[in-house]
């Protein structure tokens, strides 16, 4: 976890997204990548090309920031690129082209104008994206580490793919993972299924020498249940699987990501089935 990609675009909300990722940076040594699209549409550059004055306007405030927080950054490794296109598509590619280990967005930026476009983006981001990703409230209160991480372990088959990734941040900031099991389903090959995946879980925090707790819940609506469970527990992170354009009642994707993205006080870590990347 080396090279760390944050989304930017210049709203309050993006820059405590930088810092953010920036205790990250300064915990795994990492370097940081900001990232400014601009997603102007052609009639908007009839008026404003690309080489004109906003883009220009942009690069220089884009300097600015860097070196504001270069400073911060361990061996100063920050670096900015901007970029044109589909907000999603190029944060997507520019990760490709980093080896991106994380990359960072941040969730209800918009304020009803598109001169902001985090928020609106961050679920096609996240949904995208060709590795893990961390969204951000703008409101969100964080101290200089994280202590305990959520990852809530469902029927399917793809909620053991976000153990591996999650155990390796667990060892990185010596942070507790909560195992916790969500049964919302009274069939009994469909819980068993879950005990079995959580016996699993735990032989391999066991194996990994990762300080855990395994707790289980009762759950009509998935989503709710995981939040309520974040508050009591002072979780700082949530780690999901996400998205397929598969839904079914007894699987954390697409709108159950969105709404504990949507939902979700602390920061949301998502992953993607690897048969989708």
């Amino acid at each position: 976890m080396k090279t760390l990609l944050v989304a930017t675009d210049f709203s309050k909300n993006s820059l405590h997204v930088l810092e953010y990722a920036i205790m990250f940076a300064n915990k795994l040594e990492a370097a940081i990548h900001l990232v400014w699209v601009d997603n102007s549409s052609l009639k908007d550059n009839l008026i404003d090309t690309i080489e004109g004055g906003l883009r220009i306007e942009k690069k220089n405030y884009l300097q600015k920031i860097a070196s504001d927080y270069k400073s911060k950054v361990p061996g100063k490794k920050l670096q900015y690129h901007l970029k044109k296109g589909k907000v999603y598509q190029e944060i997507g590619k520019t990760a490709r082209q980093l080896k991106a280990d994380i990359i960072f967005t941040g969730t209800h930026g918009v304020t009803g104008f598109e001169q902001y476009w985090i928020g609106s983006n961050a679920y096609r981001i996240m949904t995208s994206a060709p590795c893990p990703v961390i969204t951000v409230r703008g409101d969100y209160n964080f101290e200089n580490s994280i202590s305990t991480i959520l990852l809530p372990l469902d029927s399917s088959l793809e909620t053991k793919q976000k153990l591996p990734f999650t155990v390796e941040l667990a060892k990185q900031f010596n942070a507790t993972i909560h195992l916790l099991k969500v049964y919302n389903s009274p069939i009994g090959v469909i819980r068993k299924r879950i005990d079995s995946f959580g016996r699993e879980a735990e032989k391999c925090l066991k194996d990994k020498n990762i300080v855990y707790k395994i707790e289980s819940v009762e759950a009509v609506n998935v989503a709710a249940s995981i939040l309520e469970y974040v508050d009591k527990n002072n979780i700082d992170l949530i780690a999901i699987m996400t998205e397929q354009n598969i839904t079914t009642a007894n699987k954390f994707l697409g709108p159950y990501a969105q709404q504990l993205i949507n939902g979700a006080k602390v920061p949301v870590l998502s992953l993607r089935d690897k048969e989708y990347i």
